[in-house]
């Protein structure tokens, strides 16, 4: 078998409903890898939550954060290193109209980057509950451009900031709602999605595109399965991925579906 570059999204995909790595994920990834492939991480999460999944799954290579906007080697200086940065300008003016917008909260982030503003309590996945005084956003703060800034609003405020996004800021920022329970909108640079990500780990690797295989599940995924050779939807994706993909696993992120799928597609040793 040619050797496959293998693009794993984490949250829904990846990890279980806990938010961890199981131990049959873990001797799978392992197993491919041993056996001449290439694993790397894709995800929307920033750089600092999920540099501890890449190191419990021992890669060595780049890894994808920001949905595309951020590739990189953990804990080292990497000259092929990018980041894609969008305005600072399109923070400040949010900041600035919060109040009409319904805007909860605002996080900008990049690879050394996190300051955050909240103006009402809400909890938000992958946000510290209480900001130190350094962490604070607001004009002075923030000094160089974001690679993403995540807004919570209140729902019924949702496609008003939306909309409000589309008048001012189309050319430069693309704005996606999370799916789940939060009314949080991400934005990221115009035209940057995962599949950013997984192209330049395709010539960083030399992998020809009918070599990729990327699992996902969420709307953040919709490119990059698109992208990949054979794009593979989780049992628990929306129905768009599923109808997207060119195949679904038999199981879900609870119940190893990505491990299961590839220990028999890559017909690895149980």
């Amino acid at each position: 078998m040619e050797r496959k570059l293998i693009a794993i999204d984490l949250d829904g995909t990846t990890l279980n409903a806990e938010s961890q790595i199981s131990a049959k994920t873990k001797r799978v990834l392992t197993q491919a890898r041993e056996a001449g492939h290439i694993v790397s991480i894709v995800t929307g999460r920033p750089n600092r939550i999920s540099a501890n999944f890449y190191d419990e799954l021992h890669l060595e290579g780049p890894m994808i954060n920001f949905n595309g906007s951020l590739g990189h080697i953990p804990h080292q200086q990497w000259s092929d290193e990018y980041q894609y940065t969008f305005n600072k300008e399109v923070a400040f003016d949010l900041l600035a109209h919060r109040e009409e917008l319904g805007i909860n909260m605002i996080a900008a982030e990049g690879k050394n980057l996190f300051l955050a503003v909240r103006d009402q309590p809400v909890e938000v996945g992958f946000f510290p509950s209480v900001l130190q005084s350094n962490q604070i956003l607001n004009q002075k703060t923030l000094t160089e451009n974001p690679t993403s800034l995540t807004v919570a609003v209140d729902r019924s405020h949702q496609e008003h900031l939306l909309s409000y996004l589309r008048h001012n800021f189309s050319d430069e920022v693309d704005a996606a709602p999370w799916g789940g329970p939060n009314a949080v909108v991400e934005l990221g640079v115009k035209g940057v999605q995962k599949a950013t990500g997984v192209d330049f780990l395709a010539h960083q690797y030399h992998v020809a595109r009918k070599n990729i295989i990327a699992f996902g599940d969420e709307h953040n995924d919709t490119a990059m399965i698109d992208y990949a050779g054979w794009g593979v939807a989780m049992q628990n994706a929306t129905p768009a991925i599923k109808g997207l993909a060119q195949d679904v696993t038999s199981l879900d992120n609870d119940h190893d579906g990505l491990a299961t799928y590839l220990q028999d597609y890559l017909k690895l040793a149980e």
